[in-house]
């Protein structure tokens, strides 16, 4: 089971879910084999892939990898995922999709700081740092990891999702009116 194998399988099979291959990994596990494939995609909100959608190129996955003579005949488990917040962002799509999070940056020069991501482009990507601006050319960029947030601040778009969900009735709130 050769990798650029299952990557030139598996790529347009993503494409046609409006998904990119991000990584393959084979790895030996026991008298098996672990396929890890890794996906990523705008989404519907341009922040990643729903769960919905890596289940059904989850499918499309298997079915490639069973009608082709790629992986051999010797076992194997598929293991489909997105990317998470653990991988490294490498990529321009990468910092797009996390445009609004906070992400901790390591220059080619050895500086570190940590920034919330307010515009990324092809090639610059805007990091707002301590209350000021700062442009960084992704070519200077040596890692960047997205940091999890427990107490993420508020945007615009999720306090107008918060305004929707009051106007909503629950069934306990229509049974209380009769």
């Amino acid at each position: 089971m050769r990798e650029t194998q299952i990557v030139a399988l598996l790529g347009p099979v993503l494409a046609q879910h409006g998904l990119d291959l991000d990584a393959v990994e084979v790895l030996p596990a026991g008298k098996r084999r672990l396929l890890r494939v890794v996906v990523d995609g705008d989404g519907p909100e341009g922040k990643g892939p729903l769960l919905d959608d890596i289940a059904d190129a989850t499918r499309a996955i298997s079915v490639a990898l069973d009608e082709s003579p790629v992986v051999g005949s010797a076992p194997y488990t598929l293991e489909v995922s997105s990317r998470g917040v653990s991988r490294p962002l490498e990529l321009p799509r990468h910092w797009r999709r996390n445009v609004g999070r906070l992400v901790a940056v390591t220059t080619t020069t050895g500086e570190s700081y940590t920034g919330r991501v307010s515009a990324a482009g092809e090639e610059v990507v805007t990091l707002e740092v301590e209350g000021s601006s700062r442009e960084l050319a992704l070519a200077e960029v040596s890692k960047a990891l997205v940091q999890v947030e427990l107490n993420r601040p508020r945007t615009p778009a999720a306090d107008d999702e918060d305004d929707l969900d009051d106007d909503i009735e629950t069934d306990d709130e229509i049974e209380d009116e009769n």
